[in-house]
C-alpha cells in the first residue's frame, strides 16, 4: 500500500496517509491510456470546419451560355466546382468527432495514471486548502511555497467559489472537482495538489 507524506501550506510535514491500492497501485496500461486521451482529445474538438456546396454558393443561376453552337463545353451554371467561386466537392462539414469510450476502460486508464504520478513523486497531499480571501496573490504564494507552479492539477472536493476565483488568473493551474477528474488534464499535469477530504472522496468514487 503507497503512503504519502501530508503537509500543510508551508509545506511542513504534518502526517501521512495510505493510499488505496486499488487507485493508486494499479496496473499502468500505456496503451489503453493513450487510447482514452485520444478519445477525450476528440470529444474536445469543435467540429465547426465547413464549406459551400455548389447549392449553397450565391449566385450561378443564370445558364452561361447557350447549349450548343459555341464550340465550348456545355455549362449551367457558374458555381459549378470546376469553376473558380465554384461550390466545393467533398469538403468538411460540422460534425461531433466525439464517440463513446466503454466507462470501466476509462476509469482502468485513470488508475494507471494516479498510480504513474505517485510513482513519479508528482502527487501533494496537503491537509487543507482553504483560502481566506479569493486572492489570486495569496494563492500564488501557497503554491510557490508548495512547488507546485508549473502545470498543476488542484483535486477539489467540491468547485468552490472562492478558490476558483483565487485562481482564474493563474494561467498554470488548472481547478477539477472529484467527479471532473480526467485523464488528459492529469497527463498534462507536473504537479497534483489533493487536500486530504478530496482524497478520501476520490478514492470513494473512482476506487
Amino acid at each position: 500500500m503507497p503512503t504519502v507524506d501530508v503537509v500543510n501550506l508551508s509545506k511542513e510535514k504534518v502526517g501521512t496517509v495510505d493510499l488505496d491500492n486499488r487507485l493508486f497501485a494499479a496496473e499502468v496500461n500505456k496503451p489503453l491510456i493513450h487510447e482514452a486521451v485520444v478519445m477525450q482529445r476528440a470529444c474536445m474538438r469543435q467540429g465547426t470546419a465547413a464549406t459551400k456546396t455548389r447549392g449553397l454558393v450565391s449566385g450561378g443561376g443564370k445558364k452561361p451560355w447557350r447549349q450548343k453552337g459555341t464550340g465550348r463545353a456545355r455549362a449551367g451554371s457558374t458555381r459549378s466546382p470546376l469553376w473558380r467561386g465554384g461550390g466545393t466537392t467533398f469538403g468538411p462539414n460540422p460534425r461531433d468527432y466525439g464517440y463513446a469510450f466503454p466507462r470501466k476502460k476509462y476509469r482502468a486508464a485513470l488508475r494507471g495514471v494516479l498510480t504513474a504520478k505517485v510513482k513519479d513523486g508528482a502527487v501533494i497531499v496537503v491537509d487543507h486548502l482553504d483560502v481566506g480571501e479569493a486572492k489570486t496573490k495569496q494563492m500564488a504564494q501557497i503554491l510557490k511555497k508548495l512547488d507546485a507552479t508549473e502545470r498543476t492539477v488542484i483535486v477539489a472536493l467540491e468547485m468552490d467559489e472562492k478558490l476558483m476565483r483565487a485562481l482564474r488568473n493563474i494561467p498554470s493551474v488548472k481547478l477539477l472537482s472529484v467527479q471532473g477528474l480526467n485523464i488528459y488534464d492529469l497527463i498534462c499535469a507536473r504537479r497534483v495538489l489533493i487536500p486530504q477530504e478530496a482524497l478520501s472522496k476520490l478514492q470513494e468514487v473512482w476506487s
